[in-house]
């Protein structure tokens, strides 16, 4: 059996949850490119749509379904049609979350609720929702997305920050229950040219920030983090759980730069 056949995905069903665009797309496109069948999720039904189309043009079959990650029983409705259509359910990828980047004073207890749950609650639902799928497969893999500011310092991050940080641990604790029928990791990106990214880095003064905080001085694009979710959703990883995999272009040996260029300290909200 040679190297890249640890890749292949053929005969698997994937769930990814924020695949309407960046990295959700690409590696819902990366998954079935590996031969999966895949189910999309996201609040936009057009984009998923897009995608699915795409996967059907690679010979795969592929089901667009509009949900809300905020929504409980929109979870549990999605893998429920993800069975009525496919039958089965191998791998479950996870690219939610996110939250607005504020100075610590302005770091309300709402702001902080917000964050737990968008980062945390939303993909450990989908998740729980899908177990009892998974455990049936004979090579099931999680994929949760966190971020390089989980485990690297940032003015300005102090709710995402700690969400992802969460989300982290979260994927360690996870393991431990779900071995050994169900692997369970993270990927953690670094900068990654997305339209979430956008709203920081059209500053060239802040995307020059950006580079210069990344060793690799580039910022990252979603096929690089479609690639590490191949890896971890395939048998290629099959020795691997519990890991929370840094693709950051280095940046977890630097400090993130503030998100904004004035960070002076403000009233904080009610």
């Amino acid at each position: 059996m040679g190297i890249s056949s640890l890749f292949d995905l053929d005969g698997r069903v994937a769930l990814i949850a924020g695949a309407g665009r960046g990295i959700g797309a690409a590696s819902a496109l990366a998954l079935a490119e590996a031969g999966a069948d895949i189910a999309v999720l996201s609040r936009s039904p057009e984009q998923i749509e897009e995608v699915a189309g795409k996967a059907r043009e690679l010979g795969r079959r592929a089901i667009a379904i509009p949900a809300d990650a905020a929504d409980g029983a929109a979870s549990a409705q999605a893998v429920a049609r993800v069975i009525e259509e496919f039958g089965k359910l191998d791998i479950v990828v996870c690219v939610t979350g996110g939250s607005v980047p504020r100075p610590f004073l302005q770091t309300h207890d709402d702001a902080l609720r917000e964050s737990f749950e968008r980062n945390v609650v939303h993909g450990l639902r989908l998740v729980r929702e899908a177990v009892p799928h998974l455990v049936e497969s004979d090579a099931a893999s999680v994929v949760m997305t966190s971020s390089a500011i989980g485990h690297v310092v940032g003015r300005g991050y102090l709710a995402y920050g700690s969400g992802k940080a969460a989300l982290e641990h979260a994927v360690r604790l996870a393991a431990t229950e779900l071995n050994p029928r169900i692997r369970i990791n993270a990927v953690a990106p670094g900068a990654v040219r997305t339209d979430s990214l956008e709203t920081v880095a059209a500053d060239p003064a802040i995307k020059k920030s950006l580079e210069d905080a990344t060793p690799l001085q580039r910022l990252g694009d979603a096929e690089d983090i479609a690639a590490a979710v191949l890896y971890l959703a395939s048998r290629a990883s099959s020795y691997v759980t519990g890991q929370v995999l840094a693709v950051d272009g280095g940046m977890a040996v630097t400090n993130m730069p503030m998100p904004y260029p004035d960070l002076e300290p403000a009233a904080a909200e009610d």
